[in-house]
């Protein structure tokens, strides 16, 4: 990767990290609710904030490093904003770009609340749209056990993390070749996973053209032109 390029990310990556870190200043709220963009809600989430108050932070568990990795995910966290907090969270940023400039918000959060975090189901808050397109379910569900039923997963989620990597996130239009190398693959004749996770970036779609009257951002190309080795999707 190119300097500028490289210097083009982590500026990205410290501005998304300071954004969050942004909830924390919300005072005059006793309770926030962070959502990360690629998020979508598909069920009202009001139990959260009847959680106990001695739960300063609530995150779910990133299921997808079990049980090797025993971190938190940042793409959902129920706080307690405060400014001393705020404070501390910013001067860790502040200290990491500086010394290893490659602390994400994630590894901040898990320093931070790592141990102390109340831990939220992931199968109501952490379902993921590629889980439609594993063939091993194993660390979602929690057991080999358990067949996938993935209407019944998908009715027990109160939302749902678009993250298809390299697929493009759901405001950008799909490259034709690479959705078909990424599209879900039907079981015989069961297409419910391909037709659930096509339903839900059309549904993005739909609702960013009604709601905020935005058009998908045009495809990139693919593979990309500066792409060095063989492109697979993963």
């Amino acid at each position: 990767m190119q300097k500028g390029g490289e210097e083009e990310r982590k500026r990205k990556r410290k501005n998304a990290t300071v954004t969050k870190f942004i909830a924390w200043k919300q005072t005059r709220y006793e309770r926030v609710l962070y959502l990360d963009a690629d998020v979508t809600v598909l069920k009202h989430l009001d139990e959260l904030f009847l959680l106990p108050p001695s739960a300063q932070v609530a995150m779910m568990r990133a299921h997808w490093r079990l049980p090797e990795k025993r971190t938190l995910a940042s793409n959902l966290i129920l706080l307690q904003p405060s400014e001393e907090e705020y404070k501390r969270l910013m001067t860790a940023s502040r200290v990491e770009d500086s010394r290893e400039a490659g602390d994400t918000d994630v590894t901040i959060l898990n320093r931070f609340y790592g141990d102390s975090a109340m831990v939220l189901p992931h199968q109501s808050y952490g379902l993921l749209t590629r889980e439609f397109r594993s063939q091993d379910h194993t660390q979602y569900l929690g057991t080999p056990l358990q067949p996938w039923n993935p209407e019944q997963v998908f009715q027990q989620a109160s939302l749902v993390h678009f993250l298809d990597e390299p697929f493009p996130k759901p405001w950008v239009m799909w490259p034709h070749a690479l959705y078909g190398e990424m599209h879900p693959r039907c079981r015989g004749e069961d297409c419910r996973d391909k037709d659930i996770w096509v339903g839900l970036y059309d549904d993005f779609r739909k609702r960013r053209k009604t709601i905020c009257a935005l058009l998908s951002a045009p495809a990139p190309e693919w593979p990309p032109r500066n792409q060095t080795g063989p492109v697979t999707a993963t």
